[in-house]
Order: structure tokens, then sequence, then C-alpha cells
């Protein structure tokens, strides 16, 4: 047996104490589950998102097409324009 030390804030560790409690678990039972799917997935066991819910890859994507876009899109000088366009 082994030893592991977190470091995490002290609202988050009373929230996923909380919700191993409401599990039956104790916080090392949890996290061992969480090491053990960890091991078994070969991964993380869950999506990885970024802040605007994208996963890293999604964004990047988002990002280039914008960059093209931009680069490459037709400009109007006014809504009046671009919707004159869109509908003709």
């Amino acid at each position: 047996m082994t030893t592991i030390q977190v470091r995490i804030d002290e609202k988050t560790k009373t929230k996923a104490h909380k919700v191993f409690k409401d599990l039956g678990l104790d916080m090392s039972s949890g996290v061992k589950m969480y090491l053990n799917r960890v091991i078994k997935d070969k991964g993380i066991p869950f999506i990885v998102r970024t802040e605007n819910g994208y996963t890293p890859e999604q964004e990047q994507k988002i990002i280039q097409e914008f960059e093209c876009a931009k680069k490459h899109g037709k400009r109007y000088d006014s809504v009046e324009a671009a919707m004159k366009y869109l509908l003709k």
C-alpha cells in the first residue's frame, strides 16, 4: 500500500466528501474508484472540456475556422449590405 497527497481547495473537498458520503463511500474509496477507472479506460473517464464547453480539439477547430474566415471571408460595410447579398 502507498499514500498519495492531493492539494485541493476546501470547498471542492467538502462537496466531494458529501457526494461520496451520500454514496456510502469515504474520500479514500472514492479516489481509489476514480484511479481504477482511469486504469480501466486508459485515460480520463470523462470528456475533458474547455471553459467554453468544447473539447480542446473542437475549440482548436473553431479557432482555425474563425481565423480562416477572418482572413478569406467576405466583408460588408453594413448589415443592410450583408442582408442584400444574402437575399438576392
